[in-house]
């Protein structure tokens, strides 16, 4: 609507020019002068007004005196009429020696017209030359623009509308036919749900580069959220199997890795929508109160199992002395009896006089105890007095522990009988643990290895999995800045060196 104005005010401001224009030519004319000076100046003035008319795009040229009347008009009949009687028309200014370019009602109807003086040779005002176009035919060239004027913009109209229905369909295609609404409360209800799940998560694009970290996954793997996002996954994950598993050079699901003090439960998995894979989600759980608890569990169904092979051999022993004391033979009882406690008794005394750290001391009785279920010599020796302050007793258990049951899975997958010697001795500074068993040894090729989380050269038992003890040994004896090694001398030996701290190293020295 607003360019058709703009158009029509611009059509009739052209016409005012143009009618302008004309009439100034007229007033000019020398036979339009020579007209005013003859008797009949109509016969003179109006062929010439006439010729000009049908020349130009003007729809009427008049000439008048200055009282008005007509030399020249369209319409013969109305030559020799004055104008001064029509509606509207007031050519007094004109007459006077001004110009008017307005819009004015006349004999032929609305129209754009422009007026001028007709000025004789001395520069006296001696009539007017009036020239206008009906609105019409403004109308008539009005209605001829529009389809130049409007198409283009009117097609334009329609690509861009089509355009924006066909983005609009593709954005919907892409965002599954969800509201803007919907999908800010679906992202708002996503960062809510990966912030507060007590599960770590990474995603990653299509080059392994991290796009998103939830609060979980930072604290497991001490990570920044702000310097990581946006990096490889390579860059940021430390060497080894970690990174291996958690960038999927290691597949399986839910396989577990050592990262510091933690026991993760990693899954790699490849994300694909609409057939076409995107990336890539890491979730991470944290499992290492569980794997001690099952250890703990472990190490008490082993014990359990062990007091009820005992219970049956005491039960054995009871019986042989039972029939002893029946036959009178009380001497060959009590004989009995004193060579069953003795031994007991020696092994828990020396134990208690060499390790006063308890917990220490009944991991060792009851490692005893379970060796010699499974048929094999479990002897410990010591050296020195291990102190009974030790920093975190519960994770040299872990290193003793895993240690002594590597040893005797070895011995008694090696065959029948064998024997483990375990020695600690305690010196000034340092605390040094060797477990040696009768088994086959170790690959050579493989000393390093064999701490290596998930390295493991045993089959998996009851879908337990393997290949974390000795990595558990591992990673608790270097945290405290010590070693572990493993040769080969008639069977495997285990060396652990730790350093005691000062308070423990006193006490050792002063025992």
């Amino acid at each position: 609507m607003l360019s058709y104005r703009e158009i029509r005010a611009d059509l009739d401001h052209q016409a005012g020019e143009n009618s302008l224009r004309i009439a100034h030519s007229v007033a000019a004319d020398p036979t339009v002068l020579a007209g005013f000076t003859t008797s009949d100046g109509a016969r003179t003035i109006a062929p010439v007004a006439e010729s000009v008319r049908q020349a130009t795009s003007a729809t009427f040229v008049v000439v008048t005196d200055l009282q008005g009347v007509r030399y020249s008009h369209p319409d013969p009949a109305l030559i020799g009429t004055s104008l001064l009687h029509d509606p509207g028309e007031n050519p007094a200014a004109v007459l006077s020696g001004g110009s008017y370019v307005g819009v004015q009602h006349g004999s032929l109807g609305r129209s754009m017209r422009a007026k001028v003086p007709v000025r004789d040779a001395a520069g006296r005002v001696i009539g007017m030359v009036s020239v206008g176009t009906l609105e019409k035919t403004v109308g008539t060239e009005l209605h001829s623009r529009l389809p130049s004027t409007f198409v283009p913009p009117l097609l334009a109209l329609a690509l861009a509308v089509v355009g924006t229905l066909l983005l609009a369909r593709r954005i919907k295609r892409q965002t599954y036919g969800l509201e803007p609404a919907e999908i800010t409360a679906m992202l708002e209800q996503r960062e809510a749900m990966l912030h507060s799940i007590a599960e770590g998560v990474i995603t990653l694009d299509l080059d392994g580069c991290i796009t998103l970290v939830n609060d979980e996954a930072q604290r497991l793997l001490d990570l920044d959220r702000e310097h990581v996002v946006g990096r490889s996954l390579v860059e940021v994950a430390p060497e080894g199997r970690v990174r291996d598993v958690l960038i999927g050079r290691v597949p399986g699901r839910d396989e577990i890795v050592l990262f510091g003090h933690r026991i993760l439960v990693v899954n790699h998995m490849a994300v694909e929508v609409r057939g076409r894979r995107i990336g890539a989600v890491i979730t991470l759980r944290d499992r290492t109160e569980l794997e001690a608890l099952l250890r703990e569990l472990d190490d008490t169904r082993t014990l359990a199992d062990a007091l009820r092979a005992q219970e049956h051999e005491f039960a054995n022993r009871l019986h042989v002395i039972a029939g002893l004391i029946e036959l009178g033979r009380y001497d060959d009882a009590v004989e009995v009896v004193n060579r069953a406690s003795a031994q007991n008794q020696r092994l828990a005394a020396r134990l208690v006089d060499g390790v006063s750290e308890p917990i220490l001391s009944a991991l060792l009785l009851g490692k005893v105890a379970v060796a010699a279920e499974r048929g094999v010599e479990l002897v410990v020796t010591t050296t020195g007095e291990i102190p009974g302050d030790l920093d975190n007793p519960e994770g040299l258990v872990t290193v003793l522990g895993n240690l002594i049951d590597n040893a005797v899975e070895s011995v008694v997958h090696a065959g029948t009988g064998g024997r483990v010697e375990v020695a600690i001795t305690t010196a000034a500074t340092e605390l040094t643990i060797t477990v040696h068993d009768s088994g086959p040894g170790v690959d050579e090729s493989l000393t390093e290895e064999i701490f290596r989380h998930g390295f493991t050269t045993k089959a998996a038992r009851d879908g337990r999995r393997r290949g974390l003890g000795l990595a558990l040994a591992g990673q608790e004896v270097r945290r405290r800045g010590g070693w572990i090694r493993v040769s080969n001398a008639a069977g495997a030996l285990f060396t652990v060196m730790i350093p005691l701290t000062e308070p423990a190293a006193a006490q050792a020295v002063r025992s």
